[in-house]
C-alpha cells in the first residue's frame, strides 16, 4: 500500500517538473533539440519556395544511397530524417506557426505537446470534403427511399380492381393495348404480364399520389435544399410580411388557401401529412371553421369526448375494465374474442 502511494506521489511530482529544453527546442517534438531552420540553413523570414529549394539540395547531398559503408549509410539516414522532418514542419503554414510559437515561448511546455500531437493524430482529410460526401450520401439515400415508396404505392394501386380498370380504360383510349392485341403470343401469362406493365406505366404517368408516397423530386433532396436555402428564406420572409400586412394590418378576410394553412397548423400536421388527407375531410374542416382557434378547441374537445364514449362502449374495453377491477394489475390477460 505504501509503495502504491509513493508511486502516485512520484507521478504527480513528475508532472510538475518541466522537461529540459535548449533554446526553446524540446526533445521529442518537431526537430528535437535541433532548430528546424538551422537544419535547412534558412531563417524565420525565408519564403517557402526558398525552403523547398534548400530541402531538395540537402536531401540530394545526404541521401543514404550516395554512401557505400554501413556506418555512413546509418549516419546519412538519421540526418536525412531530420532534414525531411524540418521540411515537413516549415512547409506547412499552421505547423510553422506552432513551431515559431514554441521557439518564442519555450516555457509553455504542455501546450507545445498538445498542439504537436493533436496535429499528428488528427485525420488529414479535409473537413469540407467529409461534409460534402456526407451530404451527398444523405441526398442519394433520400431520393432512392422516396423512389422506393413511390414504386410501392404504384404497385399497390396496380393491385386494386378500381384503379386497374381505370388504367386499362385509359390505355384503351390511348391505343396502348393495340400492340398487345396484334402479337402472336396469346397465352394468358404473357397477356397478364403485359397488362400489368401497361397499368403500371399509366399509373406512374397519371396518378397524383400525395403524402409519404408522392413521386420523388430532385428538388427535395438535401443538396438542392441547401443550395436554394437563401432563396427559401427570402421567400419565407416575403410571405410572412405579406401575411402580416394583409391579415393583421389591413384585416382582410382569409381565403381558402389561408384557411387550410391555419387548419393544418392547428392540427399539427406537416405538409406531407396534410396532402394525404382526402378532400372530403378538408371540406368538413372548412365547414367547421377550424381555422378559428376557439372553434378548433371546441372541436378538439368534442373529438376527445367522442373517443372516450367509443372506448366506454367498446366490448373489449369493457372486458379489460372488468378484468382490472377484479384482478388488478400485474397479471397476464388474454383476449380470445
Amino acid at each position: 500500500m505504501k509503495n502504491i502511494v509513493l508511486g502516485v506521489c512520484v507521478i504527480f511530482l513528475g508532472t510538475l517538473i518541466r522537461v529540459p529544453s535548449v533554446q526553446g527546442m524540446v526533445e521529442g517534438l518537431y526537430c528535437g533539440l535541433e532548430n528546424c531552420y538551422d537544419v535547412l540553413g534558412v531563417t524565420r523570414d525565408t519564403e517557402k519556395i526558398v525552403i523547398s529549394r534548400a530541402y531538395r539540395q540537402l536531401a540530394k547531398q545526404n541521401h543514404p544511397d550516395r554512401f557505400q559503408s554501413e556506418e555512413d549509410k546509418a549516419t546519412a539516414t538519421a540526418k536525412f530524417k531530420v532534414i525531411a522532418t524540418a521540411y515537413e514542419i516549415l512547409k506547412d503554414d499552421e505547423a510553422r506557426v506552432d513551431y515559431d510559437y514554441m521557439l518564442d515561448h519555450p516555457e509553455e511546455h504542455y501546450r507545445h505537446y498538445y498542439h504537436y500531437y493533436r496535429r499528428r493524430m488528427s485525420p488529414k482529410v479535409d473537413v469540407r470534403l467529409v461534409i460534402a460526401v456526407t451530404i451527398s450520401v444523405i441526398s442519394v439515400f433520400q431520393y432512392y427511399t422516396a423512389r422506393f415508396r413511390w414504386n410501392s404505392g404504384v404497385r399497390y394501386l396496380a393491385t386494386q380492381p378500381k384503379y386497374r380498370k381505370m388504367a386499362l380504360e385509359y390505355a384503351e383510349v390511348e391505343g396502348m393495348l393495340d400492340e398487345l392485341r396484334k402479337t402472336k403470343k396469346r397465352n394468358k401469362e404473357f397477356i397478364k404480364t403485359e397488362e400489368d406493365r401497361i397499368i403500371k406505366v399509366v399509373l406512374e404517368e397519371n396518378m397524383d399520389i400525395r403524402g409519404g408516397y408522392a413521386k420523388p423530386r430532385v428538388t427535395d433532396v438535401l443538396w438542392v435544399q441547401l443550395v436554394v436555402l437563401p432563396y427559401t428564406i427570402a421567400l419565407y420572409f416575403a410571405w410572412y410580411f405579406r401575411w402580416v400586412w394583409r391579415f393583421s394590418i389591413k384585416r382582410e378576410e382569409f381565403g381558402q388557401e389561408e384557411k387550410l394553412y391555419l387548419i393544418r397548423k392547428n392540427l399539427g400536421l406537416s405538409e406531407t401529412q396534410f396532402e394525404s388527407v382526402t378532400e372530403t375531410e378538408k371540406d368538413e374542416w372548412l365547414k367547421d371553421e377550424l381555422w378559428k382557434t376557439d372553434k378548433f378547441k371546441a372541436w378538439k374537445e368534442e373529438k376527445i369526448e367522442e373517443r372516450k364514449r367509443q372506448m366506454a362502449e367498446s366490448g373489449r374495453y369493457k372486458s379489460e375494465r372488468r378484468y382490472m377491477k377484479k384482478y388488478g394489475t400485474g397479471r397476464m390477460y388474454f383476449d380470445d374474442s
